[in-house]
């Protein structure tokens, strides 16, 4: 007999590399495992640096001394560096041009000055540096750096700015033939500089003579002595096309960093006081979000009706002493198995097997959101889309009650909660095509506005899209924190455009772009985020590779929805602390898949 395991627990995957290095006569350099290449470079103590490397990475980190000494490592990621690879005379490093990439981390010291030269590769400037000068062509700029005093000129040649920053930056200025710049000084010690120039005026005689230590009166001892305040970080960025990040981790980045006026799901996701959702916003947009922010009244704190989970919490206390869990099982083909009882089923909490009370069927009804993409990726089957969201309905359970929302680059409700089919579905006539896709906001709209009154009852999201997002504020993994934190099921179901049948759109010859329509599938990108969201919620990932697996795909949400078990079972665990949770289900081929158990009564 086989025993398949879920189990979920709050950890951190870290990888470590640990190379065998070989000593290359000659050099004082190292080839590890005949991938990367590294060598301590001339001298120690701050000084500076300048590096060319046309298409790869320069990540470029100062230490937290000015005497350490500095290094360089070369790595690709399709092919072994060649010592011959890169060229280094004294603190100028060149990378050859080479038909594949080399990526360069180099580590400097504290307060040191360097110029990076780039062209579509990104560039990294980490850490204390005195003066950091970046040109690259479309090439994106990440700086992490102090900002008590900072001096900033930021460059765009050929194209409007794109920027995304942890702090408020000067406006944005027009120059000519098309060029825009930002600069100026920020930070409260650079603020101290600007003032220590100005010329002191002279006290009064009276006022002298009053305090026989002018000097020690004049020292206010809640500022920071003159050797404790930050020196002055100068950044000059200089970009054609290229995206600049301050202080900003670029896996959080939106996909449009254009500043823009705020949508509808905006707006929402601004007035739930949803606090991470929100600032993702505010770095896009910190004006519109400003104004609108304004006009809002004072935040409100809303009584808890249900304890907030930590990410990757499953259990839901009952008692302090019985707590409930939701697992889903499947075979082997990923079919819901129905029909376990008690003893199919062991739970574990915090590595201790737990005694099982009850297990039975979740037959409680779904609020079950349907989020339609009718962006202009898909204008030309707008039909299908109807037909593919009315098959849904009708396979849908009866008890569901089912909302209906659109989404393009803003967010449109189609229809309120409600179990009456027959409305739903004339309601799918108000469908309209059209614009970029913000997928991300439009899901966080739905969680943190339509789905969040509904928190402790059963809730689940069906997300038909081509799986593209190009247009939201909002960055995927705040969007994961807030699916993790939600508790709602979330099963992404991606139709590339491509497998749409030629009667379901309009010829070639009439469409806006046929071979768009010929060609477009799901990318890399998407269907692993699409796996993401569907892992961390309990939900399923569907992607559609032949027209008869979209109904096949509606059985199964539906199957997987209504099979699933609420387990309790005896708690000794302390409920202020997070709970590692496993869940067996003794069946030959069976996986368990976990998610929040409604709040039910005892």
């Amino acid at each position: 007999m086989f025993c398949s395991t879920a189990f979920l627990s709050k950890s951190r995957l870290i990888f470590v590399l640990l190379p065998a290095l070989l000593t290359l006569p000659g050099l004082s350099a190292r080839v590890a495992n005949a991938q990367a290449f590294e060598k301590e470079l001339s001298g120690s103590g701050k000084a500076s640096f300048t590096i060319k490397n046309r298409t790869g990475r320069v990540s470029v980190i100062a230490s937290d001394n000015e005497k350490d000494k500095s290094s360089l490592r070369a790595t690709s990621p399709t092919s072994a560096v060649d010592p011959s690879d890169i060229i280094v005379s004294g603190n100028d490093i060149t990378v050859r041009e080479r038909p594949y990439r080399i990526d360069l981390t180099v580590h400097v010291p504290k307060r040191s000055r360097v110029k990076v030269e780039s062209e579509t590769g990104m560039v990294d400037v980490i850490g204390d540096l005195e003066v950091a000068g970046v040109v690259t062509n479309t090439g994106t700029i990440h700086a992490d750096v102090p900002t008590d005093a900072l001096k900033l000129k930021f460059q765009w040649e050929s194209s409007r700015p794109r920027f995304l920053s942890d702090v408020d930056l000067p406006k944005v200025k027009e120059g000519r033939a098309g060029a825009f710049s930002i600069s100026g000084t920020i930070g409260p010690d650079a603020k101290r500089k600007k003032e220590k120039k100005k010329k002191p005026e002279k006290p009064d005689a009276t006022e002298a003579a009053t305090d026989g230590n002018a000097n020690a009166a004049a020292t206010d001892p809640s500022e920071p002595k003159p050797e404790e305040r930050q020196q002055l970080v100068q950044l000059n960025f200089i970009t054609q096309r290229g995206v600049i990040l301050l202080n900003v981790d670029p896996s959080m980045a939106p996909n449009d960093l254009r500043e823009r006026p705020l949508t509808d799901a905006a707006k929402a996701i601004v007035r739930s006081g949803d606090g991470p959702l929100a600032d993702a916003i505010r770095k896009v947009s910190p004006r519109y979000f400003g104004d609108y922010a304004k006009t809002l009244p004072p935040p409100q704190r809303e009584p808890s009706l249900v304890a907030l989970r930590a990410p990757g919490e499953m259990a839901t206390a009952v008692t302090p002493q019985l707590m409930r869990v939701n697992a889903s099982v499947t075979d082997r083909n990923g079919r819901a198995i129905s029909g376990m009882r008690d003893a199919d089923f062991s739970v574990y909490e915090d590595g201790a097997e737990r005694k099982i009370v009850t297990v039975t069927p979740s037959t409680e009804p779904f609020n079950l959101v349907l989020l339609l993409d009718v962006s202009g990726s898909v204008e030309e089957r707008i039909d299908f889309i109807r037909k593919a969201a009315r098959d849904f309905l009708n396979t849908a359970s009866p008890q569901d009650r089912i909302s209906i929302i659109s989404f393009h680059d803003d967010i449109k409700i189609i229809s309120d909660f409600t179990t009456d089919r027959r409305l739903l579905s004339k309601k799918l006539d108000e469908l309209d095509a059209g614009g970029a896709t913000a997928m991300y906001d439009a899901l966080g709209y739905t969680l943190v506005d339509t789905l969040r009154p509904l928190r402790g009852e059963r809730t689940a999201v069906v997300i038909m899209s081509d799986g593209d997002d190009n247009k939201s504020f909002v960055p995927f993994p705040a969007i994961l924190e807030a699916t993790i934190e939600s508790g709602a099921l979330i099963y992404p179901l991606y139709v590339p455009s491509g497998l749409i049948p030629e009667g379901s759109v309009p010829k070639p010859s009439i469409t806006v772009d046929p071979m768009r329509t010929k060609y477009l599938t799901i990318t890399t990108r998407a269907a692993e985020e699409g796996e993401k969201l569907a892992q961390v919620s309990g939900g399923v990932f569907y992607s559609i590779k032949r027209l008869d697996d979209l109904q096949k795909a509606y059985d199964d949400i539906v199957a997987q929805m209504r099979t699933a078990y609420t387990i309790t079972y005896s708690s000794n665990a302390d409920n202020t602390g997070h709970r590692r949770l496993r869940v067996r289900a003794n069946r030959d081929g069976a996986s368990v898949r976990l998610s929040p158990a409604v709040t039910a009564p005892n």
